[in-house]
């Protein structure tokens, strides 16, 4: 059924010529391996690119196609689980690092306007072939900026979790200091994986890639890195998310801007998220006498990730030391030692 299905969808795309190739290695691949739910998926996809270039009859054809196809699968069938493709170790090893985050958004401490967007990303995920009826995609291509332990990490993490997917960390670092000449061939492999297997990828410290072309300190490899990887996440047909997290977002590239769907800043925590996340850090502790304004208020400055850990120092130091008795004073010690001017 898939393959006379396949052939139909096929020669129809092939004969107006407006699938991509792309879009074509996907659906051939999704053949091969016998996943049809996820043939289905990318075939919706192109039904939505074309509704949305004007190609309505072309869209309703492929769609109606869909329907039908998706009606003959068995119940066992439908909804079945995206299969983990572990990438080959000759390839991809130590380029990719798998996790299955257990953590979800209503456990991070965030501003209201961050809790909204990624509330909005994941709404839209779940509901992406709703969208796909009328031609439109979910956002899926995020870029996170804002100072170093903000959140931006446990953020990608979190849609993991809300998204029941694995997450693919990209290890930048390694793909250009242990693959130099080759960067851009190895991250075309990527990508492929992207397609393949659909996840969270995170592309952490994502500016070692993305710095300004044309930059007094560039270098070739990277500037061609950097086009390598404009033209990939701008014909990537998959069905991943595809999150990009920056320290410096002022040395990306502004043609990277334009290729993502969402870009959300992070700062640091405010009096009153610091507040929340020491005592969420403590609640195992007997918090009643501890002074959280004067600590929030000394903490001003500090990163997310500093509070935490302050907060753990300051915890390790009340069990060894004080019969497990917390204090404000220990916990504005701790804090004080993080911060800069001290």
């Amino acid at each position: 059924m898939l393959y006379r299905f396949a052939r139909r969808c096929c020669f129809k795309m092939y004969e107006e010529k407006m699938a991509t190739a792309e879009q074509i290695k996907a659906l051939l691949r999704s053949h091969s391996e016998r996943d049809e739910e996820r043939f289905y998926s990318i075939a919706m996809q192109v039904a939505a690119n074309e509704a949305r270039v004007g190609h309505n009859r072309l869209a309703e054809d492929i769609k109606n196609l869909v329907i039908k196809g998706r009606a003959r699968l068995g119940p066992s069938e439908v909804g079945k689980v995206t299969s983990i493709v572990k990438p080959q170790k000759s390839e991809l090893d130590g380029l990719l690092e798998l996790s299955h985050p257990s953590i979800h958004l209503s456990e991070l401490v965030l501003s209201e306007d961050i809790q909204k967007r990624l509330n909005r990303i994941v709404f839209e995920q779940r509901q992406k072939d709703r969208l796909a009826i009328h031609g439109l995609l979910p956002r899926r291509k995020i870029l996170f900026t804002g100072p170093p332990g903000t959140g931006k990490t446990a953020c990608a993490v979190a849609l993991a979790a809300e998204l029941r997917l694995p997450l693919y960390r990209i290890v930048l670092d390694g793909l250009i200091t242990r693959y130099m000449g080759e960067t851009a061939a190895k991250l075309r492999l990527i990508f492929d994986h992207i397609v393949r297997t659909r996840a969270v990828y995170l592309f952490d410290e994502f500016d070692a890639i993305g710095t300004q072309r044309g930059a007094s300190n560039d270098v070739g490899e990277i500037r061609r890195v950097l086009n390598s990887f404009l033209i990939l996440v701008e014909q990537d047909p998959s069905e991943s998310l595809i999150v990009a997290a920056t320290n410096h977002p002022e040395l990306l590239d502004r043609a990277l801007h334009r290729r993502f769907d969402d870009i959300i800043a992070f700062e640091k925590p405010t009096k009153s998220q610091i507040e929340l996340l020491i005592q969420n850090r403590l609640s195992s502790f007997q918090l009643e006498g501890i002074n959280f304004v004067e600590i929030a208020e000394a903490a001003v400055g500090l990163s997310c990730a500093d509070v935490v850990k302050a907060a753990d120092d300051a915890a390790k130091e009340a069990v060894l030391h004080n019969d497990s008795m917390l204090e404000t004073a220990t916990l504005l010690r701790e804090v004080a030692y993080r911060q800069p001017n001290q």
